[in-house]
């Protein structure tokens, strides 16, 4: 995603201020790391989890937010080639079967669990999930990145996007609170709560089980607070 801030690397763990006070700075700071951990790790990027780096700096960034919510273990006990695998197995790698040995047909199946949201909305399609996406970042003044060559519903896109947001509103524009309550309830919480259910089904999850339960509890606790909020200040 492309806009005046630089989408995270597997160093962000590394680079977020120990100054966060606001409560949507450090918000931001956990969408962002999402954004991060739920990617094949890198070298650096391993060494981070492994060594309790990206759990230390979760359970900072959550203590900030003003959340009750549970801060997630992303400390890893296997190797990276072994973590790579249940990547790949989870959200990347799906299988084909011949179904017909004698005119050759196969039955592709996608990776069990999507990262992208419009596999959990059967009821709207591709392209106005996609289409609502673009304009909406487009509206910000963010875009995605072609390089990436990933679809605007992708999850890390849209954790990227909600930690511009947040930033957004700590900094210059705290009426964005009702844009991030708005973009929860039509995109990421649809996701997030889609992907908790998928990955929970799947067996062996290990860390990224993990994160996808954070993601469902601290996505749904930033809603909680911030519909209060904006009801609030709707009553004023």
């Amino acid at each position: 995603m492309a806009a005046d801030d630089t989408p995270p690397t597997d160093a962000a763990v590394d680079r977020f201020p120990e100054d966060v006070r606001t409560d949507p700075a450090a918000r931001a700071g956990v969408y962002e790391l999402l954004a991060t951990a739920f990617d094949q790790p890198s070298e650096d990027g391993y060494r981070a989890l492994a060594d309790g780096r990206v759990t230390d700096r979760f359970a900072a960034l959550v203590e900030r937010t003003g959340l009750d919510v549970e801060p997630p273990d992303a400390t890893v006990d296997e190797d990276r080639e072994t973590l790579a695998a249940r990547y790949n197995d989870l959200f990347v790698v799906g299988y084909s079967e011949v179904v017909d040995r004698t005119d050759g047909t196969v039955d592709n199946t996608g990776p069990p669990v999507s990262l992208y949201e419009s596999d959990y909305r059967p009821e709207v399609s591709w392209n106005d999930v996609n289409l609502d996406l673009a304009r909406v970042y487009e509206y910000f003044g963010v875009q995605v990145d072609q390089e990436t060559r990933r679809n605007h519903d992708h999850l890390r896109l849209q954790l990227e996007f909600m930690g511009y947001l947040c930033r957004r509103e700590a900094a210059v524009d705290p009426d964005v609170a009702a844009a991030r309550l708005d973009f929860h309830d039509r995109h990421l919480r649809v996701l997030a709560d889609g992907l908790a259910d998928a990955v929970a089904a799947e067996p062996g999850t290990g860390l990224y089980g993990r994160l996808a339960a954070f993601l469902d509890r601290f996505s749904e606790a930033d809603v909680s607070d911030l519909a209060a909020r904006t009801d609030g200040d709707a009553d004023e």
